[in-house]
This record gives C-alpha cells, structure tokens and sequence, in this order.
C-alpha cells in the first residue's frame, strides 16, 4: 500500500470549445487497470456519436499502468497531451476521457495538443485535486477525568482523531504514520501516567484537500 499519493476526489466532467469543435472531458479516480478501461467503455457508450474517445490512465499498486490512446486523432495530439497533465499534476490513480465531437474546422497538430491538454486540465480542476494518506489507527482507551487533558494533548500535537466514543472509558480514535508509534506512546503515558490503553487497528486511507481538511476516512 502506498503511504501517501495524489489523486483526484470524484468523478468530474468538463467541456472546452474550440472552433465549434467540443472536448468532454470525463475523470474518474480508479484503484485498478479493471475500473479504469471499464470507464472508458461506458464514456464511448454513453457517447456513441462523438467523433474521437481520447484517454490516458496512470496506476500504481502492486504494478504500475500507464496507458493513452490517441483514437483516430494525429499521433501525440490528444492522447499523449492527456497523460501529460496526468502527470505534471503528479497524480496517481486517475483516468481521464475527452470525447470530441468535431465542428467542421480543422486545429491543428498544435491546436489539438492545446485542446485536449486544456480539457483534460479542467477536468482534473472539477474533479478536485486530493491527497490520498496511509495511516496506522490507534485507539486510546481512558477513563474519562483523564479524557480531557489527552484530548488536548493530541490536538496540540498535531495527530490527527479520526472520533470518539464514549462507554464506560473514552475512546479516541488517532490516526498515525507506522513511525509515530514510539512517539504516541510516550505521550500518552507522560500525560495519563501511565493509565490509558492503546491499541493498534490496521491502517486506514485519509482523504484530504489541498489545505489538509480531511474529507474522508476509510
């Protein structure tokens, strides 16, 4: 699993006009080469009559995918200009489709390169630029005079709480780098004595904007 990669949040769509000839462009956050060429074919399905279904894809995972295909345009017009907003955004996980439908004017071997590359810009613009984290969950069991101060100490800290829960002991849910577990611990013990509990939950994935507002957790 990768620690931390740049993606996009949703699935987006932006149109750009140029000379009467209009550019789609369709943008999808994907996990795996599967989701990715199955976007494709439900772009080119859902616009069977646009001229051209032009697209690039970057993965990474266990293998890396790098694809683009220029359909029918001049070679490295479309599909080429596509991958390479891809990747001077240095985003990962992503798939982006510009269907054109032509009007009547010719662009350009340059005109076509500033068309799709300006489509698919937007598009990723719509689609909203994130960061993508790995993160260990710890959670911190207390009893509730204590929750108070530790709350405090955590937020001061700067770790990141992803809830908590409230039984016979406070919770804290905290999300944490895998080299932070030393730090944490200590911190914890210096501020409870020693009397608070944690335990260690796999990893999570946190979604965050570009001004580190988280906007998921899962």
């Amino acid at each position: 699993m990768q620690k931390e990669y740049r993606t996009v949040y949703q699935e987006a769509t932006f149109i750009y006009e140029e000379k009467r000839s209009r550019f789609i462009a369709r943008v999808l956050p994907v996990r795996t080469e599967e989701e990715a060429i199955g976007f494709i074919n439900r772009v080119r399905s859902e616009s069977r009559d646009a001229t051209h279904h032009c697209y690039a894809y970057y993965i990474e995972g266990d293998t890396t995918y790098q694809r683009y295909s220029d359909d029918g345009e001049p070679a490295g017009t479309a599909g080429i200009p596509i991958l390479e907003v891809i990747k001077k955004r240095q985003l990962v996980n992503i798939v982006i489709v510009v269907v054109r439908y032509f009007g009547g004017i010719l662009l350009g071997a340059g005109g076509l390169v500033r068309a799709y590359g300006k489509a698919a810009a937007g598009g990723v613009l719509e689609a909203r630029e994130i960061r993508v984290k790995s993160c260990v969950e710890a959670k911190i069991y207390v009893e509730y005079h204590l929750s108070g101060k530790l709350q405090n100490m955590l937020l001061s800290e700067g770790f990141i709480l992803g809830g908590t829960e409230y039984s016979d002991r406070v919770t804290f849910k905290v999300l944490i780098d895998e080299n932070q577990k030393g730090n944490l611990e200590e911190k914890v013990s210096e501020i409870t004595g020693g009397k608070a509990c944690i335990a260690y939950c796999g990893h999570k994935l946190i979604k965050m904007d570009e001004s580190n507002h988280i906007l998921e957790i899962s």
